[in-house]
């Protein structure tokens, strides 16, 4: 068990180790070729130039103006600088509502910590509890659970103060989620009613279309929109199954990089043609000349990719039985998504198209009708996942302490049992070791919603969050204290009668505060310092910088950092107002460790979506009722755990006022789900109309056909880099969606000649109601 100055040892290593990477960091974006790592954002928005193009050689590599040394912090005060209207409009809502996370976090435990500090921690620390303890049982204990409510003895009045400061707390913690909900859904609202034309705004995405087998799945689309849709429908692109063209086409460009590689050496040096061989990263294979293997490879895919492409155009097989369709308002798109289309629940499903860069095109080619069977497999892997991944965890954690290191390695026990060797082991390596065993968590978990088939990286981002911070709190928080508690005290466990065991763990659970204090520390401080150091993707730049990089697209797809990550950086600060609010009440000298996290990492993360990640999608703030609801799940665990550790102190009288906390936030959250959460999943017919009628005041010309026509065509078939791939027929691809007249027997022909799609036009009411399938 970690004591106080095994705490204080593993605090020196954290704090020493943030110092160190946030030095690094001052001194490595100062210098020239590391502009690009440290700055990217603004590359790739050609608002910076590269200042190793001018000047010196030596220039060109360090920074040799030594008055910017002295200014090496002036990062910090920079990244608070950037008011957030000004941080919305550069980074976007999602990063600027992401960023609010922290600030909640500061908001909340700030008071929380001054007034726990200031009234529970002398409550805990004036009793003698423990103390008496160690002196008659085998039950360890340590100055810092002197500062718990460990050190309270059964029956005593004093947790009247604890149930006090537990309703307290959640008045707190409530007020200030209402406030910010209510903030946030404004920033959404208006951010909606500020923003430029979107293609997603008037676009839904409709799935599990029925067969026909008079009408190909685009003409069906047409007509059933035409029909029920008559005076708002514009166009649509039906989905193809084109995943094997999107691997053909990566693949070419791939080739193509080379090929250009191999032209500008050959340009440099005309005198001899390069040359390479076929085998295995050019280790071995015959030997031929370098850009005539790369033309011909190129020559021979394109072959292939004009083929594919070919079949997904005449094979019905291709079509997907989904489509995005376009309405000519907002209006329109907002009635459709938002409504039921048909009598039969399971057809003609509709929901608000993803924006398009935020469209994961491969899972559009999964039949609708195997979604539900994939969710059931992900589900079932998953439980396995959480509960037998606790076994391993277990072991890693048993090896990283001293008891554990030294069955594993008897010949160690000399060495490990010195004063600061058992001090780092106890209040270093369990943090460290838990931190290293999660490291492929993240990887493993987007799999899984991968397979499930979410049609959206915002969808598949949020659905890996919820399910990492599941297993957080089962194999990390909940594994940590009971199987923790549980094997610390094992031998009091046996010696005692089973009437004293609840006692036992009452006191006992308090204890795991000093394991959750060292993870603090390694996850979120020094984890947090070297978020902003960013050593990977520094050595990954310059490496593919020098042998990878052939072309100018090439550095920028070397330089680009990615996105925030919402997947793993949402149940990380969730699983922080977690321990905060659990041991808010029971071991508060937590609260200054998850403090200085929330302050450091809004000023890293600040600085990071200034000037590093590059969102790659806009969801507008819609992640937030998962933020909320995941808060308030924490809260509602908190208080059941202080009902179940009051229990076991016999505090009979005062343990049934505690009932009522979960009950009034459970009734809380419900509150604020019917108050504000409608402004995240529906776009009120109000704001469509008044931005439709706007739009159309101030744009009267608007050929939103030609804006929407080809916007949700896969990538694959628009135009590419390359002279060939920009010779894709659009007007085939076009008339994919242009509707014919119709091959039923049992409805009219859509009439002709229309403004609205290029074909076709939407009929009267009375015809509409004529066309409808006679009975």
């Amino acid at each position: 068990m970690a004591t106080l100055g095994d705490i204080g040892v593993s605090a020196a290593i954290n704090i020493l180790s943030a110092f160190i990477f946030l030095l690094a960091f001052a001194f490595l974006r100062l210098q020239p070729f590391n502009d690009r790592v440290y700055f990217p954002k603004w590359y790739l928005r050609n608002l910076r130039t590269d200042p190793t193009t001018s000047g010196t050689f030596v220039s060109k590599f360090v920074n040799l103006d030594f008055r910017s040394y002295i200014r090496f912090l002036n990062w910090m005060p920079d990244a608070l600088k950037m008011p957030e209207p000004a941080l919305i409009e550069h980074a976007g809502l999602d990063s600027a509502v992401y960023l609010r996370i922290y600030l909640l976090g500061l908001k909340i435990f700030v008071p929380i910590a001054l007034l726990a500090w200031s009234i529970l921690v002398p409550v805990n620390w004036t009793n003698s509890t423990l103390e008496d303890a160690t002196k008659v049982s085998n039950v360890t204990a340590s100055n810092i659970d002197k500062l718990s409510i460990s050190n309270i003895p059964t029956g005593s009045q004093r947790f009247w103060s604890h149930i006090l400061m537990a309703y307290a707390f959640t008045f707190w913690t409530c007020y200030v989620l209402m406030k910010e909900y209510e903030t946030v859904a404004l920033m959404r609202l208006q951010f909606l009613a500020s923003e430029k034309r979107r293609p997603d705004q008037f676009t839904v995405l409709v799935r599990n279309v029925p067969s026909d087998p008079d009408e190909s799945t685009s003409e069906l689309v047409e007509h059933f929109f035409l029909v029920n849709h008559p005076d708002h429908y514009l166009t649509h692109q039906v989905v193809y199954d084109a995943n094997k063209l999107d691997k053909l086409v990566k693949k070419k460009k791939k080739l193509q990089n080379w090929l250009v590689y191999y032209q500008n050496k050959y340009t440099r040096k005309s005198s001899q043609r390069p040359f390479m061989k076929t085998g295995f990263l050019g280790l071995w294979g015959k030997k031929v000349d370098a850009i005539d293997h790369h033309e011909s490879e190129v020559e021979k895919l394109s072959k292939e990719i004009a083929v594919e492409r070919e079949r997904i155009t005449n094979n019905p097989k291709s079509i997907m039985p989904a489509a995005f369709v376009s309405f000519k308002t907002r209006w329109g798109a907002a009635v459709c998504a938002q409504t039921q289309q048909s009598k039969n629940p399971t057809i003609w499903l509709t929901e608000w198209a993803p924006e398009p860069r935020d469209v994961y095109w491969p899972n559009l080619a999964i039949p609708y009708v195997s979604l539900t069977v994939r969710r059931l497999i992900v589900a079932v892997a998953f439980f396995f996942l959480t509960f037998f991944f606790m076994i391993p965890i277990a072991f890693v954690q048993s090896l990283a302490t001293i008891e554990g290191i030294e069955k594993a390695a008897p010949f160690l026990k000399s060495v490990i049992e010195m004063s600061f060797i058992k001090s780092v082991i106890q209040g270093f390596l369990p943090g460290i070791a838990l931190k290293l065993f999660l490291i492929f968590l993240p990887a493993i978990l987007m799999f899984m919603s991968k397979f499930e088939g979410f049609n959206s990286l915002s969808s598949l981002e949020r659905r890996s969050a919820s399910r990492y911070y599941l297993f957080n709190f089962v194999n990390v928080f909940l594994g940590s204290i009971i199987a923790g508690s549980a094997f610390e005290q094992l031998d009091t466990f046996i010696h005692q009668s089973a009437s004293e065991i609840p006692k036992t763990i009452g006191v006992a659970i308090p204890m795991r505060a000093t394991f959750f204090i060292t993870y603090i520390m390694v996850d979120g401080w020094a984890g947090i310092a070297g978020e902003i150091l960013m050593l990977k993707p520094l050595i990954m730049y310059h490496l593919k910088n020098f042998f990878l990089v052939k072309t100018e697209k090439d550095r920028e797809e070397a330089m680009d950092p990615g996105s925030l990550g919402f997947n793993t950086g949402e149940p990380r600060i969730q699983f922080y107002f977690l321990l905060g609010l659990v041991y808010a009440t029971v071991t508060p000298i937590i609260l200054p460790f998850i403090i200085i996290f929330f302050g450091l990492a809004y000023v890293v993360f600040r600085h990071q979506i200034i000037n590093v990640y590059n969102q790659d999608y806009e969801s507008a703030a819609a992640f937030w009722p998962d933020v909320h609801g995941r808060v308030i799940s924490a809260l509602v665990i908190s208080q059941v755990l202080l009902m179940g550790l009051m229990s076991t102190k016999e505090a009979a009288q005062s343990t049934p006022f505690l009932i009522a906390l979960p009950i009034l936030t459970i009734w809380f959250s419900r509150f604020c789900k019917g108050r504000y959460e409608a402004a995240f999943v529906i776009y009120p017919l109000q704001e469509a109309m008044m931005k439709d009628t706007l739009e159309r005041a101030k744009e009267p010309n608007l050929n939103l056909k030609g804006y929407l026509q080809n916007t949700y065509l896969h990538p694959v078939f628009k135009a590419s880099e390359d002279e060939e791939d920009d010779e894709i027929n659009d007007d085939k691809w076009e008339n994919e969606s242009v509707i014919v007249p119709t091959k039923r027997q049992s409805r009219r022909n859509t009439p002709a000649a229309s403004k609205i799609s290029g074909a076709s036009s939407p009929p009267s009411l009375p015809e509409a109601v004529q066309e409808l399938p006679q009975p």
